[in-house]
This record gives C-alpha cells, structure tokens and sequence, in this order.
C-alpha cells in the first residue's frame, strides 16, 4: 500500500470515527475519498486527510456539517486555518492542565485526611482572572456588581450564560474562517449579538444606562487584539483582529 494512501477502514481507526461517518461526509459533500480502489473500498490521500482533520476540529467547536463546509469552501489555505485552530487549542490545553492539576491537588488532600486550600482548588476555573483589568479599567464597583451578579446565578445559570458566551465565540471564528468582511450583514449580525451579550453582564458600560458604551465596546475589542488570553477566545490575534473590526463598524455605525 502506499504510504500516502489509506483505507477507509485505517482512517475510522485512526480518528475514532466510523466508516459509515466518513462515507456520510462524502455524501453530502463534504470529504471526498481520493480514490475508490477495484474492490469498492475507499482510500484516501494526505489531502483528504488534512481536510478530515480540519473538518473534526470544527466539530469540536461545535459546528454543524452545513457549516463546516461553507467554512471549507471559502478558505483558502488550510495551513492558515490550521493555525488559528492551533491557537485555540493551546489556550485551551493551558486551562485544562490547570484544572487537571488543581483537581488531582484535591483528590491527594482527601486521601490524605489534609485540609483542603481553597485557594488552590479552583485554578483554571476562575472567573475573576481579570478582576484587576475590569477594576483599573472601569472601577471596583463595576467589578463589584458584575461578581455579585455571577455569584447569583448559580451552577446552573452559570453553564447557560458559558454556553451563550461559546456559542458566540464558534460563530465569531466560523465567520472569520469563512473570509467575511468586517461590514457584511453577516458580521454586523454578530456585532449586534455581541453587544447585547456585553449588556447582559451588571456593572459594565454596556449594562449602565447613559454610559461610554462606543467607547467600551472599541476598547474592549481592541483589548481582544492586544491581549493572547483574550484573543485565544476568537482563535489567535488574526481572529481577534477580524472581531475588533466587525465591532469598529458596529459601533460608528449603531453606537
């Protein structure tokens, strides 16, 4: 076999997909095999596999197939998209170890019968890692109000607002990865949203009636470019870049 090509049956294997997946990809469109040998079975090039993996880590970021191939069929290089994935996924792989590590922490101090420090059991999980930002930014009262307003919510209206924030976050980078100008209808659609997801936070310009909301929303996004912890959310500087100029036209045009 050539060292290029494999079978379907190796690349279920290797992806921890299924044959039949990979064989619906090709029936809607999405991945084509390279080759279809005498035998009926399907193979597949290094093309085809760069392709695969671009279209399971959009997966990951929770798009829908319809979506994944408007994203494919409009980018040019999939070095570049998979680049920006790459971003993501380190920020990602960051906080995961801190959690993993803030968690196996816990795990030791009970089996140990030791007291538990608490400062050291929610690592990658916190919510205030940019309370110095938001108070030397727009004062302790706003950070003040916006914590009180988190704390409130409780689990389960925490994971509803995280999952809001995420599925924004994959539209943002779906549209980035699609090539859409910042003054597109599309983009000035995810503009909108994400403002009215900046009023729904207590304590920022966005949620105080007469307040610099122009002047927060240009600052913020312009925090997204400067900042890797911000940008990671968007898929590195170039997608960041591509929300702070979505938001630049939003903001001269609406605010």
């Amino acid at each position: 076999m050539d060292v290029s090509d494999w079978p379907i049956s190796q690349i279920a294997a290797l992806t921890g997909t299924t044959s039949r997946t990979l064989r619906h990809y090709d029936s809607v469109g999405l991945l084509a095999p390279s080759r279809i040998a005498g035998n009926g079975y399907r193979h597949y090039d290094q093309a085809a596999l760069v392709r695969l993996q671009r279209i399971l880590l959009l997966r990951e970021l929770g798009l829908g197939l319809p979506a994944i191939a408007d994203v494919l069929d409009h980018q040019e290089s999939a070095t570049t998209a998979l680049e920006t994935h790459v971003a993501w996924l380190r920020t990602e792989q960051e906080r995961l170890s801190r959690q993993i590590t803030s968690v196996v922490k816990t795990i030791d101090s009970l089996r140990k019968g030791e007291a538990i420090m608490a400062e050291n059991m929610f690592d990658g999980f916190d919510h205030t890692q940019y309370k110095d930002e938001v108070e030397q930014r727009w004062g302790k009262d706003a950070y003040a109000r916006s914590d009180s307003w988190w704390n409130g919510m409780g689990a389960v209206g925490q994971a509803a607002w995280k999952e809001r924030m995420a599925a924004l976050n994959r539209d943002w980078i779906a549209a980035f990865s699609n090539g859409t100008a910042p003054d597109s209808a599309e983009a000035q659609a995810l503009a909108w949203r994400h403002v009215e997801w900046l009023a729904s936070i207590p304590g920022t310009p966005a949620a105080t009636p007469g307040g610099d909301l122009r002047g927060y929303v240009t600052g913020l996004s312009g925090m997204y470019v400067a900042d890797p912890r911000f940008g990671a959310n968007y898929g590195g500087e170039a997608g960041a870049s591509f929300v702070r100029d979505t938001l630049a036209v939003y903001a001269e045009r609406e605010l």
